[in-house]
């Protein structure tokens, strides 16, 4: 990491950085999936996705650079995401084709530079510390010795589950046990949106039933609601909350997961994805959650769906993995969680 007296570590001869506008997805789309079908195996980036971060509804919440050659190719893209107070997503995409002579020196840039961005952020937020959320892929160990480099910690794992749905098998809506009950989050009906009341019971019981978990934190109504309506494939008929004895008790938040597209043009078909899925501590043991979890696949066969899939803490406290596993999940592959400290004076990260 480089001491706070030397400076900016400058952009490579020949490079040149921009905010990327609309005319830019496509490239920054194809330089997602390189690195994805290098890291992970398989590409999996999508154009709707990309598009909502960098000019979407996301995208007040979003700093972006864009890196291309001398030639115009795009090599680099790093982004961060001001998800909560306290809390800043960081993404840094190099290709992958690039050597390590060129991409080194590029990614010294790249991550200097998402430090100034991060700054930027804690100005506008009036605060004086935040936490850099960042990732990689568990083979992709060229990320892993940057984000090392660049004080980044490995402090977590994550299985990256799939199941596959059977329309047939599984459209049977679950059988819950005596108290239990869950239903779509309601509609009113004279704004054509959610019941805010529910939304916020959704929030509520997900707040409460993290909150013995790994990094939690907390993270306000308007923050939850925001955040979650920037995915493309958010719907709000994904939702569902469950009650026990009329109390809410358990909470799914959903969406679509889109198909990749191959390379002959063939689309795979949409999958469901689960983002959050949580139970209080009162009503473990009474079925909630694999009563939420039947609800999702039921859903996902009747809008033929080919898999459900989520994400899960290696080290769960609540052995969740087990549960998922019992219902037909598999880990598809592994993700990590790489985190260090910003503060507002570069001499307090040291």
């Amino acid at each position: 990491m480089r001491d706070a007296a030397t400076g900016p570590a400058p952009l490579p001869d020949g490079f040149s950085a921009s905010v990327p506008q609309d005319e830019d997805i496509d490239d920054l789309v194809r330089l997602l999936r390189r690195h994805e079908r290098e890291a992970r195996g398989w590409p999996g980036a999508q154009s709707d996705t990309v598009l909502a971060e960098v000019s979407g509804r996301g995208a007040s919440t979003h700093r972006h650079q864009m890196v291309r050659d001398r030639e115009g190719n795009a090599r680099a893209w790093l982004s961060l995401h001001d998800r909560a107070a306290g809390r800043v997503l960081v993404g840094v995409t190099l290709d992958p084709d690039l050597p390590d002579a060129e991409a080194d020196p590029l990614a010294e840039w790249a991550f200097t530079r998402v430090e100034e961005l991060g700054r930027e952020l804690l100005g506008e937020r009036g605060m004086q510390r935040t936490q850099l959320d960042s990732g990689a892929f568990a083979d992709d160990h060229r990320q892993q010795r940057w984000l090392r480099a660049h004080g980044y910690d490995h402090v977590r794992d994550w299985w990256q589950m799939t199941r596959a749905v059977d329309p047939e098998v599984d459209a049977e809506p679950p059988e819950l046990r005596e108290g239990v009950q869950i239903s779509r989050v309601r509609q009113d009906d004279d704004v054509g949106m959610p019941a805010e009341e529910d939304l916020r019971a959704v929030h509520l019981v997900l707040e409460q039933s993290f909150a013995d978990h790994f990094n939690s934190y907390r993270e306000t109504f308007e923050e939850f609601v925001s955040r979650l309506r920037e995915d493309p494939g958010h719907r709000w008929d994904h939702w569902w909350l469950a009650t026990v004895d009329g109390e809410p008790a358990g909470a799914v938040v959903a969406s679509i997961s889109r198909g990749s597209v191959g390379q002959e043009g063939t689309a795979s078909p949409d999958s469901s994805y689960i983002d959050y899925i949580g139970v209080h501590r009162r009503a473990r043991g009474r079925g909630v959650a694999k009563g939420l979890l039947r609800t999702v696949i039921a859903d996902a066969a009747a809008r033929g769906r080919a898999s459900v899939e989520l994400e899960v803490d290696a080290d769960s406290p609540t052995g969740a993995d087990g549960l998922y596993r019992s219902l037909g999940w598999e880990t598809k592959y592994v993700t990590q969680s790489w985190h260090r400290a910003l503060t507002d004076d570069p001499r307090g990260d040291q």
